[in-house]
């Protein structure tokens, strides 16, 4: 590559106008200056800085700009989200910076410094050469699985000073994992194919003993089915005033999404209580089909009720069926309760068979202690007591 192609390839970058976000990643950045740089010194350090940007991606460009170009939130796949006819001048930018950065897969470190003369240590980076053109153009047939933004990447996604922003170490749970609860499980599971397969689905209260297995059910769907489009988006309970924000963000994105609480439970008085119960009754303002809402508690009854509500409110029932009846909007409610002594030990045995622990008597009295320790049998204090012995 002469000085003369490196001036003409960053002017070609520099003019990118359907995928110009890629120009905001760092390693495209510190491309540009490298492509652009006059002095050694300079050379160097943005080719570092390029190099360096790729760890993300295991030190690949081709793994880099092909994650850069589906996450790419444009023109063309918002116009594909909504099922809107692509512009001939659209289709042929699109077409041409496709062409274009396919090229950069075929760069490699020997054709960046060809001429400049360097004999010193450069860092090196992987290649695979890509026909971007074609892969995109199959991405885009099939947003309402892959889904395009952030979204593109990640499965799991929480608020943050009310942005969505992806999970990074994600929960792994998968639904083989499990033991016990199968016909509980069954129902959440049954529930989340309806709703990724565009049949009716319900919003889904998850509520019973502590450590019985209920959120990581609910994020077991979601590994489960993430293939086929779902995401799940964790709200905190102080934060469902962010609602209608996230799901005006949703309203046009072709994916499914599961809004997730976790531990759901309010005061007689919190301000999120009606925002909660409007999702939940589907007012026009927040009907979406393709997003459900999945709550897990520890209680049925979701708003506290003390005896000092019950005074001589001489309209006492109105007011106990009002703070009761937010959980009997959830279309579906699922019931884990705390396991017998039979399926807890059924638990430590399997959990133990997984880790080749000895299963025997001996194992099985330890895990009875422990329980009584712990002062309850669950799953979760079956994991802790085989977690104990490795």
């Amino acid at each position: 590559m002469t000085q003369q192609e490196r001036n003409h390839l960053a002017c070609e970058l520099s003019a990118l106008c359907v995928f110009r976000g890629l120009l905001r990643r760092k390693p495209m950045q510190a491309l540009l200056r490298f492509l652009d740089a006059g002095e050694l010194r300079e050379q160097t350090e943005s080719y570092g800085d390029f190099v360096y940007g790729l760890a993300e991606d295991h030190y690949c460009f081709s793994d880099f700009l092909r994650r850069a170009v589906y996450e790419d939130e444009n023109p063309c796949v918002l116009a594909a989200a909504q099922k809107r006819e692509l512009s001939p001048a659209l289709r042929e930018n699109m077409r041409e910076e496709l062409r274009l950065l396919s090229r950069l897969t075929h760069l490699s470190r020997e054709s960046l410094w060809e001429g400049l003369g360097y004999r010193g240590y450069l860092p090196v980076f992987s290649q695979e050469p890509l026909d971007l053109e074609e892969s995109y153009s199959r991405r885009l047939a099939e947003l309402p699985r892959h889904g395009y933004g952030i979204f593109a990447s990640s499965r799991m996604f929480r608020l943050e000073q009310g942005e969505i922003v992806p999970v990074k170490a994600a929960d792994e749970s998968a639904l083989t994992q499990f033991v016990g609860y199968e016909q509980e499980r069954r129902q959440v599971f049954e529930n989340t194919r309806a709703l990724v397969e565009g049949r009716p689905a319900a919003n889904v209260l998850l509520f019973g003993d502590a450590g019985t297995g209920k959120s990581s059910t609910v994020k077991a769907c979601v590994n489960h089915f993430a293939g086929e489009g779902l995401r799940l988006i964790e709200i905190r309970k102080d934060q469902l005033f962010h609602l209608s924000a996230v799901l005006d963000a949703l309203a046009a994105n072709p994916l499914k999404f599961i809004l997730f609480i976790d531990d759901l439970s309010f005061n007689k008085n919190d301000d999120c209580f009606s925002m909660l119960k409007a999702v939940l009754e589907g007012s026009a303002s927040a009907r979406a089909d393709h997003v459900r809402i999945y709550a897990t508690s520890n209680r049925r009854h979701l708003v506290k009720e003390n005896f000092s509500d019950r005074g001589d409110d001489i309209h006492h029932n109105d007011t106990v069926q009002e703070l009761l009846s937010l959980s009997d909007r959830f279309g579906l409610t699922v019931y884990f309760e705390k396991p017998g002594k039979g399926l807890y030990l059924d638990i430590v045995r399997s959990l133990a068979k997984k880790q080749g622990l000895a299963v025997d008597e001996e194992l099985e009295r330890k895990a009875e202690a422990y329980a009584l320790r712990k002062g309850s049998r669950s799953p979760r204090a079956a994991e802790q007591f085989v977690q104990s012995l490795l």
